[in-house]
This record gives structure tokens, C-alpha cells and sequence, in this order.
């Protein structure tokens, strides 16, 4: 509910005089939440946005135009867009039933228009955006995502904000590669495995992060390292050197976090994954 007020002005033979003031109240009947499906998110993440706009009033609302802003941000003397709206996404619906899509302008800003909200219904737009290189990583960092709800008869904006943090985890990849590629009968030969974490938090122990490998060709004897200190079995792995099956001991691999670094010109993150390193040589 707003208030406002009036006053008139009457102008006679060069003199002038005011009304008195009035004061009345304006019902605002429309109003909007918007929501994040998942609050949280983590580097090229997709994250859906849901708005929904109830009309309590016994008039319905048309043409209704959503601008969002797609978690702009001040960087330097402008601006960083950290979502990118994913094309063809919109989804809209009137009381619950499935519209024709509403007209889409990618942006940014996003801007959604057409959309109508009947009187004593309601509207729901759901849309998917994307976290781009302008998204901050780190622990604690959130995106603040606000958009404007304007036209078809209000009588000021109605803003509505998501915000999402970022997932404080870690996240794997794991490469192998061989030396030589080429080896004879009896030769000696070298796996290493490289795993990555490109998340904002280390992998530690207590994630048990077990790796196994079946080799072929099988080694005999092996060599174990991890991160360049010896490993020993059974203490840091199990080795069968009859099937040639490898396994670590949960909680033995751990790898430090990402760190992140802003392009100081540009804006864009970018992702200096932890490493750490497994190096198995053994005989063939």
C-alpha cells in the first residue's frame, strides 16, 4: 500500500491559490517473489530462476515486461554480466497452464515481454541462465540477481532479488598418461596420473577418494609416488600383481583447491586448478 497526495492551483486575474492537500492510499494488488530451483552453484553451472507474479485484484494485469539484470556487477568504470541466458528456456504459465512462450530479448539485460497475469491469478516464468567466466568462485562469493516487473498498468516497478552463493566444494578430473609408449619385453614403464580440482575447496581425506586402475600389459615389480613421496603397500595402496588390479586407500588422495585470479583488464575468472600427482613405474 502507497500513499499520495494532491494539490490544485487556481489562477484568477493574475492572482494564485492552492487547494488544500488531499492523501489517499494506493492498494498495490500485484506482487512477485522470484526464486533460484538450487541456491547455490559452481564454475559453467546452469541455474533456473522461477518468478512468480499474483494478482489479488479483480482486474487483470497485461503486457507485463520483466527486465533482468543477470547479476550485473560494478567492476572498474562499468560493468560484469555473470549469467548468460540460456536461448529458448522461457517457460510460461497462467493458473498453472503452459503458455505460448513470451517474447525474449537475450540481452543483457534479459528482457521478457507479453506477459499477462489474470484478475485472482497468477503468472509463473521459469527461464535457465548460465554461470560464465564473469561469475566469482571463491568461498563465500554469491551472485545478487535483481529484475524489474514493469508496465501493463502499475503504477511503479515491482523488483524482485535472487541471490546464490557459491557450492563450497571440490571438484575432480583425473588424466593418464604413459613413458614410454613403446616398450619391450622386460622394459620398464611409467603411469602418471594427473587429477585436478578445479573447485573452492580441497579434497581432503574424509572425501575417500579411492582411485584403481587394472594394468595391461601387468607391472611387476612397481614403484609408487604420490605428490613425489614414496608410497608403500598395503599402508597407501593394494596391488594384485597376478590380475594386475591397483587401488588406493580411501582417504590416501587428497588435492589442494583452485585458486582464482580476475583478469584485471577484463573481468573474466580464471581457474588455477590444485594438482596433485600419482606416478607408478613398474617392470613389464
Amino acid at each position: 500500500m502507497a500513499t499520495f497526495y494532491n494539490q490544485a492551483t487556481l489562477s484568477y486575474n493574475g492572482n494564485v491559490t492552492n487547494s488544500n492537500i488531499i492523501s489517499g492510499e494506493l492498494l498495490e494488488v500485484l506482487s512477485a517473489t522470484k526464486t533460484a530451483v538450487m541456491d547455490d552453484y559452481t564454475a559453467n553451472d546452469d541455474i533456473t530462476y522461477v518468478i512468480s507474479i499474483i494478482n489479488s485484484g479483480a482486474t487483470a494485469f497485461t503486457g507485463l515486461t520483466i527486465t533482468d539484470n543477470l547479476g550485473s556487477y560494478a567492476f572498474g568504470l562499468g560493468n560484469l554480466v555473470p549469467l548468460t541466458y540460456a536461448t529458448g528456456s522461457v517457460r510460461y504459465y497462467i493458473n498453472g497452464v503452459l503458455q505460448t512462450a513470451p517474447t525474449v530479448t537475450a540481452g543483457p539485460p534479459l528482457v521478457i515481454s507479453g506477459i499477462d497475469v489474470p484478475a485472482n491469478g497468477n503468472a509463473m516464468i521459469m527461464y535457465e541462465v548460465n554461470a560464465n567466466s564473469f561469475a566469482p568462485l571463491g568461498v563465500g562469493d554469491t551472485i545478487v540477481n535483481e529484475a524489474e516487473i514493469t508496465g501493463g498498468g502499475l503504477s511503479s516497478p515491482l523488483a524482485v532479488t535472487e541471490t546464490i552463493s557459491t557450492e563450497d566444494k571440490a571438484v575432480l578430473t583425473i588424466s593418464k598418461a604413459v613413458s614410454p609408449s613403446t616398450v619391450t619385453e622386460n622394459g620398464q614403464l611409467t603411469y602418471t596420473f594427473t587429477i585436478q580440482n578445479s573447485g573452492n575447496t580441497a579434497a581432503v581425506a574424509t572425501d575417500n577418494v579411492i582411485l584403481t586402475d587394472t594394468f595391461d600389459p601387468i607391472l611387476d615389480p612397481i614403484a609408487v609416488t604420490f605428490n613425489s613421496v614414496s608410497w608403500s603397500d598395503p599402508t597407501n595402496y593394494s596391488y594384485n600383481s597376478a590380475t594386475g588390479e591397483f587401488t588406493t586407500v580411501a582417504g590416501e588422495i587428497t588435492v589442494p583447491p583452485a585458486t582464482y585470479t580476475q583478469d584485471a583488464v577484463f573481468g573474466n575468472w580464471i581457474i588455477n586448478p590444485g594438482v596433485s600427482t600419482l606416478v607408478i613405474t613398474g617392470t613389464v
